[in-house]
């Protein structure tokens, strides 16, 4: 997209976009509709920049949530496996926690 001078037609405004896979060249005109054209083309733009900027902004806010979220899990995770351990759980296995027995009676 852009302005484009030649010889025998001065300054065009012309677009570039895909039909079909392959890459076609859009002559929009000089002047005033080239003009307009330009600033459709430039709103367009930002607009993108604008909307890329505000999802990578969320998509950073996210991921410092999602990273206290772990923390807290990964805490709460060691709390509940300590007081199993000193209320006398094993975990069987890497699976269910199980209540140890006491000491084999024989006789």
């Amino acid at each position: 997209m852009g302005w484009e001078s030649r010889q025998r037609g001065g300054f065009y405004y012309t677009r570039s976009r895909k039909v079909n896979g392959r890459v076609v060249r859009e002559y929009l005109g000089s002047g005033a509709p080239g003009q307009i054209a330009a600033l459709e083309d430039e709103y367009e733009r930002r607009r993108r920049e604008e909307q890329a900027a505000y999802e990578r902004e969320l998509r950073e806010e996210l991921d410092a949530l999602d990273a206290s979220v772990e923390e807290l899990s990964r805490a709460s995770d060691l709390l509940v496996r300590t007081a199993l351990i000193v209320s006398g759980y094993r975990q069987h296995n890497r699976g269910e926690w199980r209540l140890r027995r006491g000491p084999k009676e024989g006789g």
